[in-house]
């Protein structure tokens, strides 16, 4: 099946099957992937949390309102930070990055004040959740982006002093009465007319 068949048959599952599985490999694969996600300025100012520990999990779930039974049924879950100082963050980028990289964060993000840098930091670690959508579209893997969750307590759960919680990921297989799944429920979208536009 092409890439773009299986985009078309992908879906954000709302329905875990709680025994179904994700290979060692195919996990190993998306920390890579994720490892690999764009950036601008190649700032990757993230940390990807890979949790399968179903202790976890469940007080996770607990601080996910009506998205608790994903988090618990599915294999596991991505939990996408952010770096939340911008002095950590520049510690970082000062001695990994070139120094036209550094320039540009100066000069076209720095001096616009620090709203302007976490909103710049936070749109950074978005690009790389369509990375990861599309590569379990790709692995044939179930997936569940969700804002849909209480990240402070998401913070205290996971004690990642450095980085606060923006979202989650829940990866797993669909249990086969999930009724969002487009065979119950077709998928959906604008017309691409109106969202394709050339010049």
């Amino acid at each position: 099946m092409s890439f773009l068949e299986k985009m078309k048959t992908r879906y954000t599952v709302k329905k875990y099957n709680p025994q179904g599985t994700i290979s060692e490999e195919q996990v190993t694969q998306l920390k890579e992937i994720l490892n690999l996600s764009p950036s601008s300025i190649n700032s990757q100012p993230w940390n990807f949390v890979f949790v399968s520990n179903p202790e976890i999990k469940e007080k996770l779930g607990e601080a996910s309102y009506f998205n608790k039974n994903k988090i618990i049924e599915s294999n596991q879950i991505i939990v996408f930070q952010v770096l939340k100082n911008s002095e950590d963050f520049e510690k970082q980028i000062e001695a990994t990055l070139p120094e036209g990289s550094i320039n540009y964060y100066n000069n076209f993000v720095k001096s616009k004040g620090e709203a302007a840098i976490q909103s710049w930091l936070r749109h950074q670690v978005y690009l790389s959740l369509g990375v990861l959508l599309s590569a379990c579209a790709n692995m044939d893997i179930d997936s569940t982006p969700m804002e849909g969750i209480e990240p402070e307590k998401y913070d205290d759960i996971l004690k990642n002093d450095k980085y606060e919680t923006l979202f989650t990921v829940a990866i797993g297989e669909r249990s086969e009465d999930d009724s969002n799944q487009p065979k119950v429920t077709p998928k959906t979208r604008l017309k691409a007319e109106k969202v394709i536009v050339e010049f």
